[in-house]
């Protein structure tokens, strides 16, 4: 019976395969890399807000608490943006005149909110609490970096959901002091927590990493 396919097309058939199943190997690992890349998850990435607010000059140089302006982060699962009402108590004697702020004025004269644009907010399916972290000893800082150097208001983490179960499985290294949780650029993560503090948490693992305590 003669041969259907000649030496030299059964070669190319098998190099083919073999570039194909190569090609299948290297689009997946592409693929995973580009989904747990900083750029994916906007790392970095300013976005635009209606006034160009600056963390470094409020939170770093006048050196103001994060609770003046998100003012319910110690007690609501949103921290809370600052209103017109906010800003204007100091903006009403400094920079009056500024054109930059006329979003601002114009938001306090007509009662209306700021539309600020969230930087780390997470998807609808997923559940975060502020108030329940920060009365447990998670900084500020932990989640959205050293804010008090920031001209405009980036992410530094991903917050995706990988980032998030590492800490669950073992918070203890990300805990602080409660009065040190507003602080920014504290170094002692984890040194000054009692050891029953530190085992409770451990503990508390299995619990942290559930479905049901973010997906709700």
């Amino acid at each position: 019976m003669a041969q259907l396919f000649t030496p030299a097309a059964t070669t190319l058939f098998r190099v083919v395969i073999v570039l194909v199943g190569a090609g299948i190997v290297a689009a997946g690992a592409l693929a995973y890399v580009w989904a747990r890349s900083d750029s994916t998850w906007n790392v970095g990435k300013p976005a635009p807000q209606p006034v160009p607010f600056r963390h470094d000059l409020h939170s770093g140089t006048l050196n103001i608490d994060c609770r003046y302006c998100h003012s319910t982060v110690e007690r609501a699962a949103d921290a809370g943006m600052p209103s017109a009402q906010t800003c204007m108590s100091c903006h009403s004697q400094v920079w009056v005149g500024a054109s930059v702020l006329d979003p601002v004025r114009s938001s306090f004269t007509l009662g209306q909110p700021i539309e600020w644009t969230s930087v780390h907010r997470l998807p609808d399916h997923a559940y975060f609490n502020h108030a329940a972290h920060v009365s447990k000893g998670v900084a500020c800082e932990t989640c959205h970096g050293r804010v008090d150097q920031m001209p405009k208001t980036v992410k530094t983490q991903t917050l995706s959901m990988g980032w998030c179960l590492d800490c669950h499985r073992d918070p203890v290294p990300n805990l602080r002091p409660q009065e040190a949780v507003f602080t920014m650029g504290y170094d002692a993560h984890d040194k000054d927590l009692p050891n029953d503090i530190r085992e409770f948490y451990r503990a508390a693992s299995q619990r942290l990493t559930s479905c049901n305590t973010c997906h709700r």
